[in-house]
Formats: C-alpha cells, sequence, structure tokens
C-alpha cells in the first residue's frame, strides 16, 4: 500500500498559479496511473486529471484543460498539479491518489485504491 501526502495548497488570487505536491512512500510507485481529484463543499468530489504510470499521457476534465497540468517524477516519487488561470470555483479540497492500472481512460472513483489525506486551495476573487 502506497502512503500519498499532498502539500502546496492555501490561499491564492484569482487569474494567480499554485502548485500542489504529491509524494509517495512506497513501492511500486511508477507502475501506477496517478489522478488528482478535488472536492468542494456540499458537491462530489470530481476527477481533476489523471497521468500515466511512465507519465507519457494524460487526461484531465473537459472544464479544466488549458488550465491545470499534472506531471511526475518517477525517480522522487512526486506527482504535481499545476493550476493557472485560478478561478473561485477551483476552491476545494485536492486528493491525490494512486489507480490500480498503469493507464486509464476511466476517473471511476473506485479505480484509484490509496488516497492522500487532501489539502484546501481556496481561490479569492
Amino acid at each position: 500500500q502506497v502512503q500519498l501526502v499532498e502539500s502546496g495548497g492555501g490561499l491564492a488570487q484569482a487569474d494567480g498559479s499554485l502548485r500542489l505536491s504529491c509524494a509517495a512512500s512506497g513501492r511500486a510507485f511508477s507502475s501506477f496511473a496517478m489522478g488528482w481529484f478535488r472536492q468542494a463543499p456540499g458537491k462530489e468530489r470530481e476527477h481533476v486529471g489523471t497521468i500515466s504510470a511512465d507519465g507519457e499521457a494524460t487526461r484531465y476534465a473537459d472544464s479544466l484543460k488549458g488550465r491545470f497540468t499534472i506531471f511526475r517524477d518517477n525517480a522522487k516519487k512526486m506527482v504535481y498539479l499545476q493550476m493557472n488561470s485560478l478561478k473561485a470555483d477551483d476552491t476545494a479540497t485536492y486528493y491525490c491518489a494512486q489507480s490500480k492500472w498503469y493507464w486509464s481512460t476511466d476517473d471511476e472513483i473506485a479505480d484509484f485504491t490509496s488516497w492522500g489525506q487532501g489539502i484546501q486551495v481556496t481561490v479569492s476573487s
């Protein structure tokens, strides 16, 4: 079982940028896709994006394409979420998660077997 710890959250201004990091411990980090999800108060957890195990493929929620970028460093066991042009609607708790697949085009929460504790991002307008 991998353990995941997010960092880098906090308060940001609208139109600003923020980078979230997720540190993994445990074996086999580079064998599985990683995802980012978010959950705003009173809303369901939603998929932000996924990166393949080798970092060569990514996919994002349609509404976030062009603003958010996921990348990973397997040597450091890190995955990142770069968020640009932030909006107030991006305010949420953000989670990184490890998929049970090398790569997947499904965004099923059930496919992600390990989760971080979440980190708050607040965007002020």
